[in-house]
């Protein structure tokens, strides 16, 4: 498009393409849908989780703190939770 724009704008004429510019097939190609490099990134993430967790009810106990630890931690679980649900899902679908 851009290039018939330029050819117009330069006073040229247009090369001669005598290409069809609707799609006439596609081709779907059946791979695994699974990626092991981003569940090894989901399962690192989760041990990432548990050891924040752990320090967030470490430093809970330790110090005066004027919440519960869960404040901090329940939307951490959930937020991850959701991540592989629905990584997982759309494995499952696929």
């Amino acid at each position: 498009m851009f290039a018939s724009f330029l050819h117009l704008l330069a006073r040229r004429p247009a090369a001669d393409t005598n290409h069809d510019p609707f799609v006439t097939s596609v081709v779907v190609r059946d791979n695994d849908a699974r990626n092991p490099r981003v569940e090894r990134v989901i399962f690192i993430c989760w041990v990432l989780i548990a050891v924040k967790h752990v320090a967030i009810i470490w430093a809970c106990e330790r110090y005066p703190v004027p919440f519960h630890q869960l404040w901090i931690n329940f939307p951490t679980w959930l937020l991850g939770a959701l991540a592989t649900a629905i990584y997982l899902s759309r494995v499952r679908r696929a």
